[in-house]
């Protein structure tokens, strides 16, 4: 019989302190704390972003699109190791050249009734492998150019992306760190 710890998260104060740890499972409600998170946007050789839809039954934001991983960095974590290890688990790929864009991002969001609340660095990568997603974690997978992912998430498809996923990516825009098609 395998045995699967829990997951903690940590929580953290408003500079972005550890200040304690939590249970994944009783983070995410309607007054979520404020905790530490990542979001990865990760692109194949070709300069196309991965993108995911995110499973149904995921406790946040269930069945939007979204980047390519998200996740939260356990007691002591780094991000970059945080990061391979979701990639790893949700979609099978390894990570490769990853680097900062938006060190400093922090939202919330809310979506029936289960709030985000978070400290997320924004990081932009390659990824290595072939996407077989775990149906837990990621319900579909896309490869996209970057214009072809941003006129979907601001024209045709706009309520079926994360909120974040739209704000970090004008974000990254506005950095002028989008990667050459």
């Amino acid at each position: 019989m395998t045995v699967t710890a829990t997951e903690l998260i940590v929580l953290v104060d408003d500079e972005g302190a550890p200040i304690g740890t939590m249970p994944k499972p009783l983070v995410h409600h309607g007054e979520t704390p404020l905790h530490r998170a990542f979001s990865a946007y990760l692109f194949a050789d070709d300069g196309r972003l991965l993108v995911t839809r995110r499973a149904e039954g995921k406790q946040t934001f269930p069945g939007m699109w979204t980047n390519t991983v998200c996740g939260h960095p356990g007691p002591g974590e780094d991000d970059g190791a945080a990061i391979a290890r979701r990639a790893s688990q949700e979609l099978g790929l390894q990570v490769a050249d990853l680097r900062p864009a938006l060190p400093g991002y922090r939202y919330r969001a809310e979506f029936r009734g289960v709030v985000e609340n978070e400290i997320c660095p924004v990081y932009l990568g390659r990824f290595t492998g072939t996407p077989d997603p775990d149906p837990r974690e990621a319900g579909e997978w896309e490869l996209l150019g970057w214009e072809e992912f941003r006129r979907r998430q601001e024209e045709s498809q706009r309520d079926e992306w994360s909120p974040w996923c739209r704000e970090q990516a004008r974000l990254i825009e506005q950095a002028g760190l989008v990667p050459p098609s």
